[in-house]
């Protein structure tokens, strides 16, 4: 394929995203399928896909990390990223939004928007990624059209623009209703690569007519010029309307909606048209925004291969054949093998070496990447998630991307010396690769600790160091992530480091304010010195002490959350005074702040979803108030099942699972996300301690 046979006009970056299990996986391997970039379809089931080519995600049958596929469709480049569904690894999603242009959400027609569809809907508006919606599964039993849609507006507050209608329902589905060109769509073959075109059925004609007239109403709402048409009753063709709802896709005031049924292999090719049709290039996206890291001034940037460089390494991956290897999103100029870029987050050069477009896990060698393209560069050390590449003469620094703080940990153990010496390499690689793994030695035992997302997160991370890296360990079970803060204020605390035996000495006093803080805010530090009792420049090195000292907590050695300290005076020495003397005496004062100010535990908490049938809801609310669940609502789900949803300690779900199956004679179903963190209740606290 030749690249310079696309223009920036003929380029669409997107992303399938959705909830566990709604087929995002099944529509990627369609989608290659009938683009003719493969020629067999992969199934998740026989474990033979293109995008989950790692063996976690073959015997799993679950999408575990972000994969990158190019096909063409109608002259046009498709970049897409599959990305994961399962909560613990929504940061892979997160990073994929940062670098696409458009998104396509993949709804189950019977259990309409889940949770992680919910958060992932909520991601791509903080992202202004403009959106079409697909109900996949009209096949399965219980599939429901209209309550999919009216799951929308529910939970996400929104509705969808209707551009299909499903002929049939249930096992009876055999096709769609294009309400645009108004024509009837069937395939005929079991491979789904013929598509029939027909007039629409008699018996529904009506309700095709009265949802066209619905779709053409809410465009014309969003589009003046389709407006003034539309009151004039001037005739409307398919290409002015199709024109009206790209413009207001764009905007993102309009997310098409289609269906289908991808596993039979049933409304694919009218997804990929719509894609083309509807969602934005990156021209359609325009100017790229910065600003330059020294000076802080704004910078704006064309998205046009003779611009200047401005690229983002959103992913990276060791790679067991090509090594270290960055996936970059090229914004603005165009990254050239061989050509000296600069990293202006880390202050380095570096020199681009082989670059290779990514089909999964398969690479093609490339010269450049224009602006636009969505590859990959192997070699790029020093380079890592979330930096930004440019030209050291017109440096600019991309949005940074900011992950979730991760909340399960385990103590890993490695099995023989040999192992030992081979570990730190290898946990070093995977939190390259991963920024919401995290890696440190407990002080008191020696143990290393992992930090993950939840506990297949961390399985996973275990699995991969394993079989990658060949390293064998043992672990412990998992343990959750706590925080600790303060509920008291405390005035006027003095921490002092004076050391003098002749000589120069060491010489450093403060006093601080200590105030509780909005859950949820952090660390904030305020400096209310006058009359240069402490010297301006020894300030950084006082707030620098406060990080230290919040960085262990009292009583239980978590991180210090939620507080707001002001340093209110201090006093200096001329001769011993220094940076590390005033650094120790801000970590002398905080400590002893935190004996006064009520130190309490934090724990997270998770917003949880069970979907049980209806036998079952009072053993499984039962179940739920022994977890410490606050139930919020219950939902009938109009499957003859109920839908109850509830915030609870995540240190309580270890093992529901196990138990709800049991319950519910394996029929239930939960998910979970992350929420906040809360204080742990005091009659809790002295057992919770003792256990740690």
């Amino acid at each position: 394929m030749d690249r310079s046979h696309y223009p920036l006009q003929q380029i669409r970056n997107i992303g399938f995203i959705a909830h566990i299990d709604a087929g995002k996986t099944t529509l990627s391997e369609r989608v290659l399928y009938y683009s003719g970039f493969t020629h067999q379809m992969g199934n998740v089931d026989a474990g033979n896909t293109v995008t989950d080519w790692m063996e976690q995600e073959r015997e799993r049958g679950i999408t575990i990390v972000s994969a990158a596929i190019t096909t063409s469709w109608r002259e046009h480049q498709l970049n897409i990223i599959d990305t994961p569904g399962h909560i613990d690894f929504t940061a892979e999603v997160e990073r994929a939004l940062r670098i696409l242009d458009g998104g396509v959400v993949l709804i189950d027609a019977v259990k309409g928007i889940e949770p992680q569809s919910e958060t992932v809907w909520r991601q791509a508006d903080l992202h202004q990624v403009p959106r079409l919606c697909f109900i996949n599964k009209m096949d399965r039993i219980g599939a429901d059209f209209d309550t999919s849609i009216a799951s929308f507006s529910q939970r996400l507050g929104c509705a969808p623009l209707v551009i299909q209608l499903p002929i049939g329902n249930e096992q009876g589905f055999s096709g769609v209703i294009d309400l645009i060109a108004m024509r009837a769509l069937y395939w005929d073959d079991l491979l789904g690569s013929d598509m029939r075109e027909e007039v629409i059925p008699e018996e529904l004609l009506a309700a095709s007519k009265s949802a066209r007239e619905r779709l053409i109403e809410r465009v014309a709402e969003e589009d003046e010029g389709l407006l003034e048409r539309y009151l004039a009753n001037a005739p409307l063709e398919a290409a002015d309307l199709k024109a009206a709802i790209r413009r207001g896709t764009l905007k993102g005031r309009l997310f098409p909606l289609l269906c289908g049924a991808c596993l039979r292999n049933l409304g694919v090719q009218p997804l990929l048209d719509a894609i083309v049709d509807y969602l934005p290039s990156p021209a359609d996206i325009g100017e790229t925004e910065g600003r330059h890291p020294e000076t802080d001034e704004h910078i704006r940037l064309a998205a046009t291969s003779d611009a200047p460089l401005a690229a983002l390494v959103f992913k990276i991956v060791t790679d067991p054949y090509a090594g270290y290897m960055a996936y970059v999103r090229v914004y603005s100029g165009t990254l050239k093998a061989g050509q000296k870029i600069w990293i202006p987050s880390r202050q380095r050069e570096a020199r681009v070496g082989r670059m290779v477009r990514v089909y999964a896990d398969r690479r093609e060698n490339i010269d450049e990447i224009p602006a636009g393209e969505i590859d990959a560069v192997i070699g790029l050390k020093g380079a890592y998630t979330g930096d930004t590449l440019c030209s050291r003469e017109l440096p600019i620094v991309l949005e940074n991307i900011e992950f979730p703080e991760p909340v399960v940990n385990i103590a890993l153990e490695p099995e023989t010396h040999k192992d030992r010496d081979a570990i730190s390499q290898a946990l070093a690689n995977l939190a390259e690769e991963d920024p919401t793994f995290r890696v440190h030695s407990d002080q008191d035992s020696g143990q290393t600790i992992l930090s993950g997302m939840g506990e297949l997160h961390l399985e996973v991370l275990v699995d991969r160091l394993q079989r990658e890296h060949a390293v064998a360990v043992r672990t412990g079970k998992p343990k959750v992530s706590y925080k600790e803060t303060i509920t008291e204020p405390v005035m006027g605390i003095r921490g002092r480091l004076i050391h003098q035996s002749g000589g120069h000495g060491q010489y450093g006093d403060v006093l601080i304010d200590v105030l509780p803080a909005k859950r949820g805010s952090g660390f904030h530090f305020h400096s209310r010195i006058k009359g240069g009792a402490i010297p301006a420049e020894f300030i950084p090195a006082v707030e620098k002490g406060l990080y230290d000292g919040i960085s262990c907590g009292l009583i239980g050695g978590h991180d210090i959350t939620d507080i707001e300290v002001i340093l209110v005076g201090g006093s200096c020495h001329e001769v011993d005074s220094s940076e590390q003397a005033f650094r120790s005496a801000a970590t002398i004062a905080i400590k002893r702040a935190m004996q006064e100010a009520g130190p309490r535990l934090l724990e997270p908490i998770f917003e949880l979803e069970v979907n049980v049938p209806d036998d079952n809801m009072g053993d499984v609310l039962g179940l739920l108030a022994q977890i410490r669940c606050r139930v919020e609502e219950t939902i009938g789900s109009g499957t003859r099942s109920q839908i109850v949803r509830g915030k609870v300690p995540l240190a309580e779900m270890f093992g529901f699972a196990t138990r709800l199956r049991s319950l519910s004679h394996g029929r239930g179903l939960f998910s979970m996300r992350f929420d906040h963190f809360a204080l742990v209740p005091a009659s809790l606290q002295p057992d919770l301690l003792a256990q740690l």
